[in-house]
C-alpha cells in the first residue's frame, strides 16, 4: 500500500472568512476594519499561544492591497516605510533580533507620522515582551487583544463544517479521537482532514476510526529525515 506522507508544514492560503471566530468576534470585526483601512485605531496588537490563528490573521490581511507581511526574521528593507504600503503586519515580535527591534521602532514612528496602519503579534501582552522598552511602549499604543483558542466543541463544529464542504462523511468517533491523539491547533487538524480525505479516496474506505488510526500509525512511523548522515 502506498504510504501517505502528511505535509504539515504547508501553509494554505488564508482569509479572514476562514478564521474560526469563536470568542473573538470583536477582534475579528476589527481585523475586517483594518483590511478596509476603516478603523479609527491605527495600531493593534494580538497575543495568544501558538496555534490560535495569529499568523493566519496577518497573512489574511496581507492579501488586501497595500499590505506587507513582516516575519520577525525579515530583512532590513521590509522594515522600511514606503508610501505604497498602508498596512504593516509584524509577526512574532518576541523573536525580533536587537537590530530588528531598532528597525521596528523606526517603522512604528513612520507609520504614525503618515497615518498608516499596523498589526503586531506576540505570545504575551506588550508589557511582558522581552524587547526594548521604547518598542514595548509602541506595541501598546493601540488596541490589545488576546486571541482565545477554540473549545473542543468549537473545533469539532468547525472541522465538521469543513468536512461537509468537501462532501466528506465522518463517523461520529473520528473527530473526538483526532483531538485526543493528534496536534490540537486548527491548521494541523485541517491538514489531517485533507489527508483523511485523500487516504479515503486512495484506499476506497469510508472515514471511520480504523481508517484514522491507520493514518496516524503511518505518520508516527515516518523516518526522521532531520538526522545527519552517518560519517564514512
Amino acid at each position: 500500500m502506498k504510504q501517505l506522507v502528511l505535509d504539515l508544514g504547508a501553509e494554505p492560503a488564508q482569509s479572514l472568512d476562514t478564521f474560526q471566530v469563536g470568542e473573538n468576534a470583536e477582534m475579528a470585526h476589527l481585523m475586517h476594519q483594518f483590511a478596509q483601512r476603516a478603523s479609527r485605531e491605527h495600531f493593534a496588537y494580538l497575543w495568544a499561544d501558538t496555534g490560535t490563528g495569529k499568523t493566519h490573521l496577518l497573512q489574511a490581511l496581507a492579501a488586501s492591497p497595500g499590505s506587507r507581511y513582516i516575519p520577525a526574521d525579515a530583512p532590513e528593507d521590509q522594515f522600511v516605510f514606503t508610501p505604497e504600503v498602508s498596512l504593516y503586519l509584524l509577526d512574532d515580535c518576541d523573536r525580533l533580533s536587537p537590530q530588528r527591534q531598532i528597525d521596528a521602532f523606526a517603522l512604528f514612528n513612520q507609520i504614525r507620522e503618515h497615518g498608516a496602519y499596523m498589526v503586531c503579534t506576540g505570545p504575551v501582552p506588550p508589557a511582558l515582551l522581552q524587547v526594548r522598552e521604547d518598542l514595548r511602549t509602541r506595541m501598546g499604543w493601540g488596541l490589545v487583544y488576546q486571541i482565545h483558542g477554540l473549545s473542543d466543541d468549537e473545533k469539532i463544529a468547525a472541522l465538521t463544517q469543513a468536512a461537509e464542504a468537501r462532501g466528506l462523511t465522518l463517523s461520529a468517533s473520528v473527530l473526538p479521537y483526532l483531538l485526543s491523539h493528534f496536534k490540537r491547533d486548527m491548521r494541523s487538524l485541517a491538514t489531517m482532514l485533507d489527508a483523511l480525505d485523500q487516504y479515503s479516496l486512495e484506499t476506497q474506505r469510508p472515514v471511520t476510526l480504523p481508517l484514522l488510526r491507520d493514518l496516524l500509525l503511518q505518520e508516527n512511523q515516518q523516518p526522521d529525515t532531520t538526522q545527519s548522515e552517518p560519517k564514512v
